[in-house]
């Protein structure tokens, strides 16, 4: 039984020490092979994350009050609910994760900006994601769908270009902002439902 559970022990920090590297590995690809002239267009990209954000619901439920669009506006308090979701999990999961930004570990990685909190998530990459997945559950249309994602794609792919994160970041960034989306998704079908029973 220690045996396994010694085995077990050996696999998992052999895996961790790998991810780790393939971490590093991707990043310094990224980073310091990247091209220098496009370091504006990539900030200016990673910047639009939390406008874009903001605006779309603001947008979309202005539109709604303008038209008399009872649908269109709670479209727009989902995306933005969504957006609020998944700030709070970020902001919490950085706090409890607390993973520094990869140019504070590796002297190699150049950062194009600093960033003052921590790492894990990609606060950025969740809420594009966020926003990309909640626009996308709320006109599943592939003329929203696509330049959303691809927004979103290029968001996080702005943030390892920069030197500020770490490609697993990244990831639990856009795993954090779809699942916020998905998950107040379903939170409003389940309200919507008890609401129509009264």
């Amino acid at each position: 039984m220690n045996k396994v559970i010694g085995f077990f022990i050996f696999f998992f920090s052999v895996s961790t020490i790998n991810a780790q590297n393939v971490d590093i590995d991707v990043l310094k690809k990224i980073n310091i092979n990247r091209n220098t002239s496009l370091d504006g267009t990539f900030k200016s990209i990673s910047q639009s994350a939390v406008p874009i954000s903001v605006a779309t619901p603001i947008l979309i439920y202005t539109l709604g009050m303008i038209n008399n669009d009872s649908v269109a506006k709670q479209k727009a308090l989902f995306i933005g609910e969504t957006f609020l979701a998944s700030a709070f999990i970020t902001v919490v999961s950085k706090k409890i994760i607390k993973t520094d930004r990869p140019y504070d570990t590796y002297p190699m990685i150049q950062p194009v900006v600093s960033e003052a909190s921590y790492s894990m998530p990609s606060g950025h990459t969740s809420t594009a994601f966020a926003t990309a997945t909640s626009l996308s559950l709320a006109y599943p249309k592939w003329y929203v769908v696509a330049p959303s994602f691809v927004w979103a794609g290029a968001i996080g792919y702005s943030r390892m270009h920069l030197g500020v994160h770490y490609p697993s970041d990244v990831l639990a960034g856009a795993l954090v902002g779809s699942g916020s989306a998905y998950l107040t998704y379903k939170a409003n079908q389940w309200i919507n439902k008890k609401r129509k029973k009264k």
